[in-house]
C-alpha cells in the first residue's frame, strides 16, 4: 500500500464531500437574503413562505457542512504534519481567522435567524441573514487564501527549515488567491441559483403554488444568468493567474507540449503523457491559446517538454476537467439565458420545466472537474514550487490511513444519503400552505 496515495485519496475524497455543501451555503443564502428582503419591502406572505421554505433546506444544507468540515481540518495534522510543521506559521493563523471571526459570527447570526422568526423585528430579522450570507462568504475568501499560498507562495521566508509569516499583507493581497475566490464564489452563487430555480420549476411543472414560485424563479433567473456570466469572466482572469504563475498547469490544461509563440489551441485534442505529445491534434484555431493566456495572440506559451519530467503534473485528468469545466460553462449560461426569458411562465415551458430539476447536481459535478484543475494541476507541489506533496505527509502506517479512509468513506456515503433524503422529502414537499405558516 502506497501511504502517499492513500492519504492524497482520504484528503480529495473529505474535501470533495464537504465541497458538496459550501457552493449550496454560500449561494443560497445570498438568495435567501435577497428574498427576505423583499419580504420586509413590500410585506407581501409570499416571500415570507419562500423564505422559509429555502431556509429549512439551507438549514439541512449548512448542519452537515459543519460536520464535514470539522473532520476534514484535523486531517493536516493527522495526515500531513509535515505540511502542518513546514507551513503552519502562515497556514494556520489563516484558519484561525477563518474560524474565530467568519465561522462564529455566521454561527451567531444563523441562530438569530432560524430561531428569531417573531421574536425579533421584521428588520433585524433580515440583517441576520444578510450578516449569514456576508460572514459565509468571508469564510470562503480565508480557506481560499490559504489555498491561494499553496497555489502561489507569497508573503513568508525560509528560516530553520521552515516557511514563516513575513508578509501577511502580501498573503491577503495574493493575486492568485484573489482569482480564485471570485471564481469559486461565483460559481458557488450560481450553482444556488440554479437549486432555486430546479426545485421552483418542479413545483410549477405540477402547478404547485404557482404565484409562489413564480415569484421565486423572477428574483433566481437574473441572478443565475448574472453569475453564470461572472463565473466565465472570473474564470478566464484566472486562466491568465495560472499562465503567468503556474505554466506548466497553463501547459497541462491545454495539453500543450511545444514552447511557441502564437500558441494555436486544437478542438479536439488526446494527450500521450507517456512519449510527450499528443495522440491526437485536430482543428487548430491559431494563436487562440496564446490570446487566451496572455491576452496577445503573439505571445509565447511554455510547452510541457520544457519542464523536468518530476515536474509535469497528471496531464489527462488536468486537460479533461478543464475541457469539461469550460464545456459546461457554456451551457449554464445558455440554460440560465433560457431560464431568464421564461421567468415569467416558466411552468409553461414544458422542456425548461422538465430539464431545470436535472440541472441541479450539475453544478457541483462542474465545481469539482475545476477543483481537479486546481489541484491535479499543482502537482507534484503540495505548495507550488516550495514543498512536494511527497515531503508532506505523515510518517504513519500505510494501514492506518487505508483504515481512516475506509471509516470515512462509509460514514460520508451514510451523510451524503441523508443529505439527498432530506432536501428531496422537503423541496418536494413545498412551504407550508398560507393559513398554517405562522405555526409552522
Amino acid at each position: 500500500m502506497d501511504l502517499i496515495l492513500l492519504s492524497r485519496l482520504q484528503f480529495a475524497m473529505t474535501v470533495f464531500f464537504h465541497f458538496i455543501f459550501v457552493p449550496l451555503t454560500l449561494g443560497l443564502s445570498v438568495l435567501l437574503a435577497i428574498m427576505e428582503t423583499m419580504y420586509v419591502r413590500t410585506g407581501n406572505e409570499d416571500y415570507k413562505r419562500m423564505v422559509k421554505f429555502w431556509g429549512k433546506l439551507f438549514l439541512i444544507n449548512f448542519v452537515l457542512g459543519v460536520v464535514t468540515g470539522i473532520t476534514l481540518e484535523f486531517q493536516f495534522g493527522t495526515n500531513w504534519s509535515r505540511y502542518s510543521a513546514f507551513v503552519g506559521d502562515i497556514f494556520g493563523s489563516l484558519l484561525a481567522i477563518e474560524a474565530t471571526v467568519a465561522f462564529f459570527l455566521e454561527s451567531t447570526f444563523i441562530a438569530v435567524w432560524a430561531f428569531g422568526w417573531e421574536r425579533v423585528s421584521k428588520k433585524m430579522h433580515c440583517f441576520a441573514i444578510w450578516m449569514v450570507a456576508i460572514a459565509g462568504n468571508l469564510s470562503a475568501l480565508w480557506i481560499i487564501l490559504a489555498n491561494g499560498f499553496m497555489q502561489n507562495p507569497v508573503g513568508y521566508v525560509m528560516r530553520n527549515g521552515r516557511a514563516e509569516l513575513d508578509d501577511f499583507f502580501a498573503v491577503l493581497t495574493n493575486p492568485y488567491a484573489w482569482g480564485e475566490y471570485f471564481h469559486t464564489v461565483s460559481s458557488a452563487w450560481m450553482l444556488g441559483g440554479f437549486f432555486v430555480l430546479g426545485v421552483a420549476a418542479w413545483h410549477l411543472a405540477r402547478k404547485n403554488e404557482v404565484s409562489l414560485f413564480t415569484k421565486a424563479v423572477k428574483i433566481a433567473a437574473p441572478f443565475t444568468l448574472i453569475m453564470a456570466l461572472v463565473v466565465a469572466a472570473a474564470g478566464h482572469h484566472q486562466g491568465m493567474n495560472v499562465a503567468k504563475l503556474q505554466p506548466a498547469k497553463m501547459a497541462a490544461m491545454e495539453s500543450h507540449w511545444t514552447t511557441q509563440k502564437n500558441a494555436p489551441m486544437y478542438v479536439f485534442v488526446w494527450p500521450d503523457q507517456e512519449n510527450g505529445k499528443n495522440a491526437i491534434e485536430a482543428l487548430p484555431i491559431p494563436g487562440m491559446m496564446s490570446w487566451i493566456a496572455f491576452g496577445d495572440a503573439n505571445a509565447e506559451v511554455k510547452g510541457l517538454s520544457d519542464f523536468p519530467k518530476e515536474d509535469i503534473p497528471p496531464v489527462l485528468p488536468t486537460f479533461l476537467s478543464f475541457r469539461f469545466m469550460v464545456a459546461f460553462g457554456g451551457l449554464f449560461i445558455f440554460m440560465a439565458a433560457w431560464a431568464m426569458w421564461r421567468r415569467n411562465n416558466l411552468g409553461e415551458d414544458k422542456y425548461l420545466s422538465k430539464i431545470l430539476p436535472w440541472m441541479i447536481p450539475v453544478p457541483y459535478v462542474v465545481i469539482m472537474a475545476g477543483w481537479t484543475v486546481a489541484e491535479v494541476g499543482r502537482q507534484p507541489w503540495i505548495v507550488y514550487n516550495l514543498m512536494r506533496t511527497s515531503d508532506a505527509v505523515s510518517p504513519v502506517p500505510a494501514q492506518s490511513v487505508l483504515v481512516s479512509f475506509l471509516a470515512f468513506l462509509a460514514i460520508y456515503t451514510l451523510l451524503g444519503i441523508i443529505d439527498i433524503w432530506l432536501l428531496r422529502k422537503f423541496a418536494r414537499k413545498g412551504p407550508e400552505p398560507a393559513n398554517t405558516a405562522e405555526e409552522a
